[in-house]
């Protein structure tokens, strides 16, 4: 019944379009957007602002955005970020946006009772196996804890919760638990370990490479609402 409901509605307005022609195309297509909605069906709502670099924004979530590169133009009120494949985002400095330093961190830094976080993919046996590791300052206690898919590769996702079991041997192999559930990450010798400290925006620099969450505006652009900055040419890892 739903589906002949929202199938009408879109033919009604597909002639309402005809009759009545352009003074008609705002409205009907706001709602032909919710019919469409509706019946699982996705439609293009325009054109991106810029194109190519649509390619290189990562989408965890609706209206929440990941860029990763590096900071090519920047001033106080936007910046443009050259992805790591070279092409360009723009994006809104949002008024409150907070931005971090990511800095190396010793491997040791590790243990129980530490909150991280994990990059990570998927073992044959179930377990995983950390990209990266992030072990965030008692301030960032319980941030994003959880466990769900990430974006750097199939079958990856990011793990943040509390070190339980600690084994040292050709790597680390540890529990991580979080509200509902917990994982066995196994971290080679290889992995990155960052760690974050406050900054301003004055470390927003040309040539800085960073990691950009932004949530994406209805006219398809992009605001800035935090932004992770790598120490001393630091690649963020995550």
């Amino acid at each position: 019944m739903r589906f002949l409901v929202c199938l009408g509605l879109m033919l009604c307005l597909y002639c309402t379009f005809n009759v009545n022609g352009e003074a008609a195309m705002a409205v009907s297509r706001a709602v032909l957007f919710v019919a469409a909605a509706n019946l699982g069906i996705g439609l293009v709502a325009g054109p991106m602002v810029a194109a190519p670099a649509s390619q290189e924004v990562q989408q965890p979530a609706a209206g929440a955005t990941r860029v990763r590169g590096v900071i090519d133009v920047i001033n106080p009120h936007e910046m443009r970020v050259a992805t790591r494949t070279g092409h360009e985002v723009s994006l809104r400095l949002a008024n409150n946006a907070t931005v971090t330093w990511i800095e190396p961190i010793a491997v040791t830094a590790i243990k129980p009772g530490s909150f991280i976080g994990t990059a990570a993919v998927k073992q044959p046996d179930g377990t995983l196996k950390a990209l990266e590791v992030q072990v965030f300052p008692e301030s960032m206690r319980g941030v994003g804890e959880g466990h769900r898919p990430w974006d750097l590769g199939a079958d990856s996702s990011m793990t943040n919760g509390t070190v339980g079991d600690l084994k040292v041997s050709n790597g680390r192999t540890l529990t991580l638990t979080y509200k509902g559930g917990e994982q066995t990450v196994f971290v080679p010798e290889t992995a990155p370990i960052i760690t974050y400290a406050p900054a301003t925006v004055a470390a927003l620099t040309k040539g800085a490479h960073v990691i950009v969450f932004a949530m994406q505006n209805p006219d398809e652009t992009l605001t800035a609402t935090r932004v992770g900055v790598g120490r001393n040419g630091l690649l963020p890892p995550m």
